[in-house]
């Protein structure tokens, strides 16, 4: 579900840093499944995570376990394809569920809530390599980007990301048959706003599905470390 949208970027001018983020929400991705009996201990972390707003959790239903019997209603391919990606930018042979992914960097078995938390916490004091402001007007999310301590010669995605914060399954097939199980912040859509070369402030623009809410990174292109988020105003 990751669509491509004609992006306009602008050159922003600011006339001082002062505006810049103090302590960007840490981006913890949730790789989950309909047809995996041991993800509803991490299911329910994310609904303590989407609570918080220190954290952006984001839940990514897979595909790949469809085929015991079951197939996960919001699974989408380019779930999988992201966290296969995810593996490859790490060094890793394998993807499984559940796998929770901090900041497109570390990744950690879903159900381990206290080497989350440590990971989450260590993110939360690295201090800021960009900042990242959005605003919504209707269907039209402007985004505005500057960069803090940015390596040079480096290109970042501009993605928007809307969710829904609770979906509801009653599965019938497979390992988890007879459950009814709500998930928190289920993405729903993914939009390329644009790339950004990281050197000078820049805004973008995108238009989005009504009725989401949503939120931005900015990620290293190429699935590398996420430098900056933020929730959609």
């Amino acid at each position: 579900m990751f669509r491509s949208i004609r992006a306009t970027a602008l050159v922003s001018l600011f006339l001082s840093t002062a505006a810049l983020a103090e302590g960007d929400p840490v981006v913890v991705e949730l790789f989950t499944s309909q047809g995996c009996s041991s993800c509803p201990p991490a299911d329910r972390i994310m609904h303590d995570l989407a609570k918080r707003d220190d954290v952006i959790g984001l839940a990514l239903h897979v595909d790949y376990w469809d085929y015991i019997g079951w197939k996960d209603e919001y699974a989408d391919p380019d779930h999988t394809l992201r966290q296969r990606t995810y593996a490859r930018e790490g060094g890793r042979s394998m993807i499984y569920t559940p796998q929770m992914v901090v900041n497109g960097q570390q990744d950690v078995v879903g159900a381990q809530s206290r080497e989350l938390d440590r990971l989450i916490n260590a993110h939360l004091k690295v201090a800021p390599q960009a900042s990242v402001t959005a605003v919504r007007s209707g269907d039209d999310v402007s985004v505005d980007v500057t960069p803090v301590e940015l390596p040079a010669g480096e290109t970042y995605d501009i993605r928007v990301i809307q969710y829904s914060p609770v979906r509801h399954a009653s599965i019938r097939r497979g390992e988890l048959a007879g459950h009814d199980l709500d998930y928190a912040n289920v993405v729903e859509a993914w939009y390329m706003a644009g790339q950004w070369d990281g050197v000078a402030p820049q805004a973008f623009s995108v238009t989005v599905d009504a009725g989401f809410p949503a939120v931005v990174l900015v990620q290293r292109a190429g699935h590398g470390p996420i430098v900056a988020a933020a929730r959609v105003k």
